[in-house]
């Protein structure tokens, strides 16, 4: 009875506004791998999706996708989502995930190697052809276009002038396309949150994933077990690279989201939001929960909690304070 009653109270928070009890604001959004996910983030009550994955395009398949086989997908996503945004993801394919119908050579050190806009700048017709299917889709609804694994800002000048070839060859061709599509970077090295204010004048917003900016930071291989004790997002190194991103994001004016597992997390997800965080983007199942968190609380509560834990930066105090809040929070609910 209490699992179903507490099924019905989150339920009710569907429709409402992402807001502290003082009418702080936060977006929420999902992250999808796959086209099928799509009811069930509709039905979280996301405000759009933050990271729509593309590699599933990819993976376990013996062809490279079309360009109207990707598109057919994306303007089917942007559809249902209209009039909320669809940030769509370019190709991160490497590290722990595979380009299947290639002969590509293996990497000694996958993650450090040939990923994400690296292989995409060195396969330009891949590419291209997937930011072709994205500008068609983006004819049909709310569109973004997020660049992954950013450590340079000639990488981001080089996706823009490939962007910006395609946008002419589709302008050419008569195809429509939202020619003011916004493009954001995944900021998700040390190298790009140490240099978030040159890059942030090169684009629309950032998003820190925070999964692999943890995972660069504390040198930790996310996917062994053997050192998972040392993944720590509450690590004082990686609470600074967010707040020097988020920084340089107010100087140029620029929006700055958040998708990982620290959005997933409620009282995680209140850090983040009193850093400054402007959108969180998780799996659509968790965001009731984080939703129903924010609203119980008070900006000042927020900040509080932001206070305790950036004056505290050492990983210990700062797992205690966050576990502090978490019980108080439970008690008060």
């Amino acid at each position: 009875e209490r699992i179903e009653a507490e099924k019905e109270s989150l339920e009710a928070l569907r429709d409402l506004p992402c807001e502290t009890k003082d009418g702080y604001g936060i977006e929420l959004a999902a992250n999808m791998e796959f086209p099928n996910e799509i009811d069930t983030v509709i039905a979280s009550g996301a405000q759009g999706v933050g990271l729509f994955r593309s590699e599933f395009f990819y993976i376990d398949r013996g062809r490279i996708p079309t360009e109207e086989e990707q598109f057919q997908v994306y303007r089917d996503i942007i559809e249902k989502m209209a009039p909320q945004a669809v940030i769509c993801r370019t190709l991160d394919l490497g590290g722990d995930k595979f380009l299947s119908p290639t002969d590509m050579a293996d990497d000694m050190n996958p993650f450090l190697g040939l990923r994400a806009i690296r292989l995409c700048l060195a396969n330009p017709d891949l590419f291209r052809t997937q930011l072709r299917a994205i500008l068609r889709a983006s004819a049909y609804g709310n569109t973004k276009i997020m660049f992954p694994f950013i450590t340079d800002i000639s990488e981001v000048r080089r996706a823009r002038e490939l962007l910006e070839s395609v946008k002419n060859e589709l302008a050419s061709d008569g195809q429509d396309f939202d020619p003011d599509i916004e493009v954001g970077i995944m900021v998700e090295t040390p190298a790009a949150a140490l240099t978030a204010e040159q890059l942030a004048n090169e684009v629309d917003f950032f998003s820190i994933g925070t999964n692999d900016l943890i995972q660069y930071t504390m040198a930790v291989d996310r996917v062994n077990e053997s050192v998972a004790e040392l993944y720590n997002p509450l690590h004082p190194s990686v609470l600074q690279l967010i707040r020097l991103t988020v920084e340089a994001a107010r100087k140029t004016g620029i929006w700055v989201g958040l998708c990982g597992e620290m959005a997933a997390d409620p009282s995680l997800a209140v850090l983040m939001m009193g850093l400054g965080i402007d959108e969180l983007s998780m799996s659509p199942v968790t965001i009731p929960e984080v939703k129903k968190v924010i609203r119980s609380l008070t900006l000042a509560e927020v900040r509080k909690l932001r206070q305790d834990i950036m004056a505290n930066l050492n990983t210990g105090q700062a797992a205690r304070i966050l576990e502090q809040f978490r019980r108080k929070h439970a008690r008060s609910a």
